[in-house]
């Protein structure tokens, strides 16, 4: 069964609709003033989501810079997460894992699996969201998404930006760094369909304003980025990315495929 109801409405409505924009500060990013800048300039241009480091104080500190702006908290130990839960986050999600892949630190769908057991088991009410590591095959992919869901997943994220390894410049180069995760997006999407699960992919790591819409016509409700935004430290140029990241998620209909 999914939590979405537990989700502030406009949150849910955009999750329903297949526009949702979330920012991501970081799980590792737990430098306050950098994770503020990021929800101020969120909230202003339009996103619905700010994804942060699970921290209580730090939620506490985002809610305040950026009132009304829901906030999800990531993390890979599940017992961080009710304390986050109570200081104001809206939803809770595990992983991604880009920051860990650097140290050598490989997730496991047996991991990821357990991970989401002991998650749904503190947090039985909470909206859960899930990312499935890209470094499994797609198949791979896809059964663990199948498993996450049975296992209480409300929302399947994507991965890959890590992964790319773009040979171009400009747009082609942005569109090769989006590509692992947008197979993941189309691959997971489908298979969930055929299996009649309803739960939304999130397309999230190495995406641009160019290629939310590709992430979009692959399946996904919604785009999750990071690198574009928290990459930069000015607050006005962070502004300027969350509203063009915006403006490119509104597409017709008919791109769907």
């Amino acid at each position: 069964m999914s939590h979405f109801s537990s989700l502030p409405t406009a949150l849910q409505g955009a999750i329903a609709e297949r526009r949702l924009l979330k920012v991501i500060a970081g799980l590792a990013n737990f430098d306050a003033a950098s994770v503020t800048r990021m929800a101020r300039a969120s909230r202003a241009g339009g996103a619905d989501l700010i994804d942060v480091a699970c921290d209580a104080e730090l939620v506490r500190q985002v809610a305040a810079a950026a009132p009304g702006l829901p906030i999800c908290v990531s993390a890979v130990d599940p017992e961080l997460f009710p304390a986050a839960i109570a200081a104001g986050a809206a939803m809770v999600e595990i992983g991604n894992f880009d920051s860990f892949y650097p140290q050598g630190r490989v997730f496991g769908a047996e991991e990821v699996l357990e991970l989401t057991r002991r998650t749904r088991a503190l947090l039985p009410e909470v909206a859960l969201s899930v990312t499935v590591p890209h470094v499994l095959p797609l198949d791979q992919q896809e059964q663990l998404a199948l498993d996450l869901v049975a296992a209480g997943a409300d929302l399947i994220q994507t991965e890959g930006g890590t992964s790319a390894r773009p040979f171009s410049a400009g747009v082609l180069g942005l569109i090769e760094k989006a590509a692992p995760t947008l197979a993941a997006a189309h691959a997971i999407s489908r298979a969930l369909a055929a299996a009649g699960q309803s739960r939304p992919v999130l397309c999230a790591s190495g995406l641009s304003a160019v290629t939310v819409p590709l992430a979009l016509a692959a399946g996904a409700a919604g785009v999750g980025v990071g690198s574009a935004v928290n990459r930069l430290g000015d607050e006005l140029a962070m502004l300027a990315v969350v509203r063009g990241l915006r403006e490119a998620i509104v597409v017709p209909a008919t791109m769907a495929v």
